[in-house]
C-alpha cells in the first residue's frame, strides 16, 4: 500500500472451549454465505466498488444471515475486492470464462469494531451469536515476534482474520504503524536517486528497464485451463464437482501467490543490483481503465504483485512510486519521438524518426521510470540528480548515459 504505513501480521492460535469452537464454526459458515451473497449481487449488477456494493447488498445480508452490521459490511467490502479482480462485462473468449467470485474457505475478517485485544493477552470477537472472549496462545516474550506488535504503542491493530485448517483455529492479526523517518530522510532534496522503472503487460507480466523479462505465458495458460475446467465442473452442479471446484482453487492460488512471489523478488534483486532508490510503476487505475474485460485476470496478478512489491520494497528501504501510463508505449525513449505509429506490433516497437527498434515492454518500462526521473526534474526543491537504471548503466537528463563500472 502507499498510505504512509507499514503493515504486518502476527499469527497466532485463540484458546477455545469446545463451546467457542461451534460458535466460530457458525460463525465462518454465516461468513461465508454473506460474501457469497454480496457476490451474487455484485455480479448481477457489475458493480465492483466498495461503496456501491454495500449500498446494493447490505439489506439483504442482515436479512439471511446472523451476523451483526459490521460484519455485513466487512463481507460486502470483501466480495468487492474479490469482484473488482474477476469481473467480466461479456465473454470475448467461448473459451476465457472467469467465473463468479465463490467464498469457500473457512475464514473470517475482523477489524477494531468486531475484535477487541487486551493487554492480558487475550481477544475478544464477535460471533454470531454475541462475543466470546479467549486467551491467545503466546510464546514467552523473548521468543515471540508477535509480542513486538502486541506491546509496541506505535503499533496498531487493523483488519485480521481467523481461519481454520485441519481443526485448527488461526488468528492473523494485522498491524500498521507510521512509516519510519528514514523513508523521508532518504528523499532528502539534495541527494541523487537511482530510479527502477517496471512495465506490466500481458505476454510479459512484468518488465524493467534493466531488462528482466517476466513471461506471463505460463500463468495465463494455467489460468485459462482452470477457468475452462472450472466451468465445465459449475455445469454438473454436483457435491463431488463442488469439491473438485474447492481443491482447484486453492491449487491455483498457491501456484500463483508462489509465482508472483518469484518474480516480485527477482524485481527487488534487479534494484538492489543496480543500488535503485525508487521502483516505479504505472498507476494500476489507468491499468484497469484501459483493459477490456478478457484482460481482468491480469489486472488482479498485477496488483497482487505490485502490493508483494511494495511489501518487500520497505523492508530494503526502497520506494515504491506510481506515474501515468499515458504514451509510455508510443514515446520512443531514444529520441522522444511520440506516435501509435511506433509501436508496430504488440511485441516490437519501432521508431518512425530514429528507426531505433527495441521490445515494446522493454520501452515501456524505460518510459515509465524515465518519467518518474522528469518528475524529480520539475520541483524547484531538488538540487540532487536522477537518473534511470538500465542493463548496463544508467542515463540521466543532465549527463546522458553513464555505463557500469
Amino acid at each position: 500500500m502507499t498510505d504512509g504505513y507499514l503493515r504486518r501480521t502476527a499469527i497466532t492460535r485463540p484458546i477455545l472451549t469446545d463451546e467457542q469452537q461451534d460458535l466460530l464454526d457458525t460463525t465462518i459458515n454465516e461468513w461465508k454465505t454473506a460474501c457469497n451473497i454480496s457476490s451474487r449481487i455484485g455480479w448481477e449488477h457489475g458493480e465492483t466498488r466498495k461503496t456501491y456494493l454495500q449500498d446494493l447488498a447490505y439489506d439483504t445480508v442482515l436479512e439471511e444471515i446472523r451476523l451483526g452490521s459490521q460484519h455485513a459490511i466487512l463481507a460486502t467490502h470483501q466480495a468487492a475486492a474479490a469482484l473488482d479482480g474477476v469481473e467480466a462485462i461479456e465473454d470475448l473468449d467461448e473459451h476465457y470464462k472467469t467465473s463468479r467470485p465463490e467464498f469457500t474457505s473457512n475464514t473470517v475478517k475482523y477489524d477494531t469494531r468486531t475484535m477487541t485485544l487486551f493487554d492480558d493477552g487475550s481477544v475478544s470477537l464477535s460471533t454470531a451469536e454475541g462475543r466470546i472472549r479467549c486467551d491467545l496462545n503466546l510464546p514467552d516474550e523473548e521468543d515471540g515476534y508477535q509480542h513486538e506488535y502486541l506491546t509496541d504503542d506505535e503499533w496498531e491493530v487493523t483488519e485480521s482474520t481467523l481461519s481454520k485448517r485441519d481443526g485448527e483455529y488461526y488468528l492473523h492479526l494485522g498491524f500498521r504503524k507510521d512509516k519510519p523517518g528514514k523513508q523521508v530522510e532518504r528523499q532528502d532534496d539534495d541527494e541523487d536517486r537511482t530510479v527502477l522503472g517496471v512495465d506490466l503487460g500481458i505476454v510479459n507480466i512484468a518488465t524493467t528497464s534493466t531488462a528482466y523479462f517476466a513471461s506471463g505465458r505460463e500463468l495465463r495458460h494455467q489460468h485459462r485451463e482452470l477457468e475452462r475446467i472450472r466451468g465445465n465442473l459449475q455445469q454438473t452442479g454436483t457435491q463431488s464437482a463442488h469439491r473438485t471446484i474447492q481443491q482447484m482453487s486453492g491449487r491455483e492460488s498457491r501456484y500463483l501467490r508462489d509465482k508472483l512471489h518469484q518474480v516480485a523478488n527477482q524485481i527487488l534483486e534487479e534494484a538492489r543490483t543496480h543500488d535503485c532508490e525508487y521502483i516505479a510503476f504505472e498507476n494500476l487505475k489507468h491499468i484497469r481503465e484501459r483493459a477490456p474485460p478478457v484482460k481482468e485476470f491480469h489486472q488482479w496478478a498485477h496488483r497482487q504483485l505490485v502490493d508483494l512489491v511494495e511489501y518487500k520494497a520497505e523492508a530494503h528501504g526502497i520506494s515504491v512510486e506510481f506515474v501515468s501510463p499515458k504514451n509510455t508505449s508510443r514515446r520512443c525513449p531514444e529520441c522522444g519521438h511520440t506516435s501509435e505509429g511506433n509501436r508496430v506490433r504488440q511485441a516490437e516497437f519501432e521508431c518512425e524518426s530514429c528507426d531505433v527498434t527495441q521490445n515494446a515492454d522493454y520501452v515501456g518500462a524505460k518510459n515509465v521510470g524515465w518519467r518518474y526521473v522528469r518528475r524529480g526534474l520539475q520541483s524547484s526543491r531538488r538540487t540532487g540528480d536522477s537518473q534511470l537504471a538500465l542493463k548496463s548503466g544508467t542515463v540521466t537528463p543532465n549527463r546522458g548515459f553513464v555505463p557500469s563500472d
